[in-house]
């Protein structure tokens, strides 16, 4: 593809010679002759600057010897030329001979069905979806246009998925939620969970992560969310849009986070716990309580980020500060001893 024309498809300005012919896509390091790059910020001018690439997607023109395409965000632009010159691979359209399908099951136009897919009854498929090998829909799902589940993703009865939605392999959505009670014996007596999961447009699910189903509603997982690997959420919980839950993430039952909320990396939150619109949670954070709009906390129990950055700084010390405690306690006695001698 040529410079003038990845430059109208990013809708960028290009500074230098458009008929440069771009094949190939590759971070500021590794970059090669015919490769473009992206330079978001300017400790890498120097690497750019050795850099063999052909092009670079800049916010603002920088001194260099190769043409550039200023956009607002170059990132996002690297991210579009991406998708143009490697397409995710589509399976073609048709029904595998060993496709299980159950009764008054719809299913819409240009459909992949893999080898060893299973579809209960009532089910609901839309046009361009893509269920691989071995995906298990259980009875009243329904999933919408455009599609993707990847190998061995189950579907628990009544599961709800929009347009757009990605699953990958391994996902379990709409499993029991995990809730018991004691009987007269002290056992754990099973509490059925009847109630369904939602998933609404443009999700994405990474693998081995898993989804329950409430009780008695809806457990939401809103537009535009992403969720990564291995992370876990709970029955009843709601996600709000566009939020990101990163790998190891755990949430326990009937939690709410509101819009553009970041849980990186095996934060967890304790049941009911209510987050407001674009809270962050550090790293290995975990909260039993309600946050705010807009806070951003790290620690166990999570704290206000500043504050816990002050703990840790302290941590070490301690031992120190202890010493000198103990230290100050002698001394004090021995004063209070003199005072009583006289």
């Amino acid at each position: 593809m040529k410079l003038e024309q990845i430059a109208s498809l990013v809708s960028g300005t290009l500074e230098g010679e458009g008929s440069i012919e771009i094949n190939g896509v590759r971070g500021v390091h590794d970059a090669k002759e015919g490769d473009i790059t992206f330079l978001m910020e300017n400790k890498h001018l120097d690497v750019l600057k050795k850099s063999k690439a052909s092009a670079v997607f800049v916010v603002k023109s920088v001194e260099v010897s190769i043409p550039q395409i200023v956009v607002a965000k170059p990132d996002l632009a690297f991210a579009r030329l991406i998708k143009e010159l490697h397409p995710e691979p589509r399976p073609e359209p048709g029904t595998h001979s060993s496709v299980v399908i159950g009764k008054k099951v719809v299913i819409g136009e240009n459909v992949t069905l893999s080898a060893g897919v299973c579809i209960g009854e009532n089910v609901s498929i839309g046009n361009d979806v893509v269920l691989y090998p071995n995906v298990v829909i259980g009875n009243d799902c329904k999933i919408d246009d455009y599609c993707t589940l990847h190998p061995n993703v189950t579907l628990y009865r009544n599961t709800e998925i929009g347009k757009h939605v990605i699953v990958h392999a391994g996902t379990v959505i709409g499993a029991d939620g995990f809730g018991y009670t004691l009987d007269e014996k002290g056992y754990h007596y099973k509490i059925n969970q009847f109630g369904r999961v939602v998933i609404e447009d443009f999700v994405e699910i990474g693998a081995n992560s898993c989804i329950d189903r409430a009780a008695m509603d809806t457990t939401l997982i809103k537009a535009g969310t992403k969720i990564d690997n291995l992370v876990q959420v709970g029955h009843n919980c709601t996600v709000g849009s566009h939020s990101i839950l990163v790998a190891q993430v755990g949430l326990a039952g009937s939690c709410t986070l509101g819009h553009h909320v970041v849980l990186a990396g095996q934060a967890g939150l304790a049941d009911h716990v209510t987050l407001g619109d674009q809270v962050t949670m550090a790293a290995k954070s975990g909260s039993f309580r309600d946050l705010e709009n807009n806070a951003v906390v790290s620690g166990w129990p999570a704290v206000p980020k500043n504050k816990w950055k002050r703990y840790v700084t302290t941590l070490p010390k301690l031992p120190d500060l202890a010493k000198k405690v103990k230290e100050l306690e002698s001394r004090l006695r021995e004063i209070e001893n003199g005072l009583n001698d006289m």
